[in-house]
């Protein structure tokens, strides 16, 4: 594998244009005012049981897009009072929530952590627990980049942010949480979703975004041959009368047109040998945030990113802005 598309010097300059609906903000607003009209702010917990020791463990549901029930974990350092500081975790394409002992390190030091669910995924490599019982019929290639991609209203992930801005309403209610002390953080999937966050509430404390998915989505599938990229591609491949359609849609959830109205501090990573999200399309979204910012490059890496060694880089950012 060899790096990929621009040299360093040149992403770091990488400033594209964005393509962006005139009616971008009334379409969100309006998503948003439907899923919060539709069920309050609640966060309904059960207690886990665990052979966990350091930390407390909830299973919890909360009302997402057309208030449909979502799952997630809460998971807080054991035997501390709160209100605490809290992560808002999104998870990777294909994943869902997983275990609870998968998410130890913000409650180890001393966060509490809210691991959202991704509806209609998690059978790829993490489990997950949420059905997709939203619109979005007509054809779609397998997975879940171009389920009811045709229309923005239908289109899947329209679903999914909603689920994300309404996670962190959610835990915003819950009285173990400084609703004023949350940041949103993800990897792939979940970095793209919580810059998508971070663009829709703006008052959000930062955003940790991993070798971000789902920004610069039209050129990632021009530069890339890898999935899920390749989902959009294949099905522009086969509906070829229909590409105009599906970039349009895609641009009421390309990460960059969030990026450009994200103002929360945010730590963005970057891996020069991604595949999967070419370090262009995140270095484009980096570059139109508005926000303070700051991003880790990882040369020789892949869709790895940092891996283990940028856990302390995201625990400092975490404290530089919630303590």
């Amino acid at each position: 594998m060899a790096f990929l598309s621009m040299e360093l010097a040149d992403l770091v300059k990488y400033r594209p244009e964005r393509t962006e609906p005139d009616d971008f903000d009334a379409f969100w607003a309006d998503t948003l005012s439907a899923a919060r009209d539709a069920a309050p702010a609640t966060l309904r917990a059960e207690d886990v049981a665990t052979a966990l020791t350091t930390v407390s463990v909830q299973d919890v549901t909360f009302p997402g897009f057309g208030g449909q029930p979502i799952k997630g974990w809460l998971v807080r350092p054991a035997g501390v009072e709160g209100p605490l500081p809290a992560v808002v975790t999104y998870v990777g394409y294909g994943g869902g929530r997983g275990l609870p002992h998968d998410h130890l390190v913000w409650a180890s030091a001393g966060y509490a952590q809210f691991v959202m669910d991704t509806r209609g995924q998690g059978a790829a490599w993490s489990v997950g627990d949420t059905p997709d019982d939203g619109p979005g019929a007509g054809p779609a290639y397998p997975g879940s980049m171009t389920r009811g991609i045709l229309d923005p209203a239908t289109y899947y992930y329209r679903r999914v942010f909603t689920d994300a801005v309404r996670a962190v309403d959610a835990v915003r209610a819950h009285p173990g949480i400084d609703a004023e002390r949350v940041v949103v953080a993800g990897g792939s999937q979940g970095g793209g979703i919580a810059l998508a966050v971070a663009g829709l509430v703006p008052d959000v404390a930062g955003v940790i975004a991993d070798v971000p998915f789902l920004q610069h989505i039209r050129k990632a599938t021009e530069i890339t041959d890898e999935f899920p990229y390749k989902e959009v591609a294949d099905f522009c491949k086969t509906h070829r009368d229909k590409i105009d359609r599906v970039f349009q849609t895609l641009s009421y959830f390309d990460g960059l047109n969030f990026a450009a109205r994200a103002t929360a501090p945010a730590l963005y990573s970057v891996a020069l040998m991604d595949e999967i999200c070419p370090p262009q399309t995140v270095y484009a979204s980096y570059n139109h945030y508005v926000g303070p910012k700051e991003i880790s490059v990882y040369p020789y890496n892949g869709h790895e990113g940092g891996g283990g060694h940028h856990v302390p880089v995201a625990l400092g950012f975490a404290a530089s802005v919630i303590g």
